[in-house]
């Protein structure tokens, strides 16, 4: 089965916005089932979920994310979205807890029409989640789909510059980011999410679409902002962002060819040509915590 798009360039984009149940699979996926049909039905192509959208997030240990977790591919989850993205004939993006033998991982699996494609770990831990896995270990990969290039962030790997410029340097022209965005400090009398306005700016400083899913709701105590949103390369919102508190859909119609013609701001100056790499390129030592 292919994915129809209105040219080979063009590819519809949806984020799901819901409210994953910590410790009910069968249930998240049951509810991502329902809502990945409700978007292919206002015509999505691609659907892009929350970070850890099969198992939940705020997990109380260790022994939790083993019962909750399994391997990509081939894990119930993994299968359950295979089989979802192959009956529906679209490209789903979902946060998953990963196994990988005696380890664990934050990631997202890709999967489309002819079932999985790859996968991405989390690189950036959040918090407690660095008590509960381990690092990526996979890179930024990114992925060649019939209508474009396809790179993957999570959630804290937006507040790193980084993420994006390397998938826009490897060749990404829309990322898709599964995210469990939470509350930070002094939001609380501004109107828009610093989330928003990194990812607006990572797109306009790169030439990227990005798509942002988040969850919304309270679980164990920890809050969630929602506010998914989809972004265009000159770093607007071509769709959202959408509320703090409701189950939604995000949708826009997107034309990947349009990234390479955006990074050119004039006949002088290239988003991705412009870079210094001789005076900023090379790594260095990061400074210990602390010190000047």
């Amino acid at each position: 089965m292919s994915v129809k798009t209105s040219t080979a360039r063009t590819v519809t984009v949806a984020t799901v916005q819901f409210e994953p149940i910590v410790g009910d699979r069968a249930g998240n996926l049951a509810a991502i089932d329902r809502l990945a049909r409700a978007a292919k039905a206002q015509g999505a192509e691609i659907v892009v979920l929350p970070e850890l959208a099969d198992s939940g997030y705020s997990f109380r240990d260790g022994d939790e994310v083993a019962a909750l977790a399994g391997p990509v591919p081939g894990g119930p989850s993994a299968e359950t979205l295979c089989r979802l993205a192959g009956e529906l004939g679209l490209y789903i993006v979902s946060g998953v807890a990963e196994q990988d033998g005696d380890r664990f991982y934050n990631s997202a699996l890709l999967c489309g029409p002819e079932g999985y494609i790859g996968k991405y770990r989390k690189l950036h831990l959040w918090n407690n989640e660095n008590r509960l896995f381990r690092k990526g270990d996979l890179g930024l990969p990114v992925f060649d789909l019939p209508f474009g290039r396809i790179g993957i962030a999570i959630c804290y790997d937006g507040w790193f510059p980084e993420t994006f410029r390397e998938l826009a340097l490897a060749g990404a022209e829309l990322v898709c980011v599964p995210t469990n965005w939470v509350p930070m400090a002094g939001a609380e009398s501004v109107p828009e999410p610093m989330a928003n306005i990194l990812h607006k700016a990572a797109a306009h400083t790169n030439g990227l679409y990005i798509a942002c899913a988040d969850r919304i709701g309270i679980e164990r105590g920890q809050s969630f902002i929602g506010r998914s949103l989809i972004v265009g390369p000159q770093g607007w919102p071509v769709s959202g962002p959408a509320s703090a508190d409701r189950e939604e859909i995000l949708l826009a119609q997107i034309d990947l060819s349009s990234v390479t013609e955006t990074r050119t701001l004039n006949s002088f100056n290239h988003l991705l040509g412009d870079r210094r790499a001789d005076v900023y390129g090379s790594q260095r030592p990061t400074q210990e915590r602390g010190t000047k």
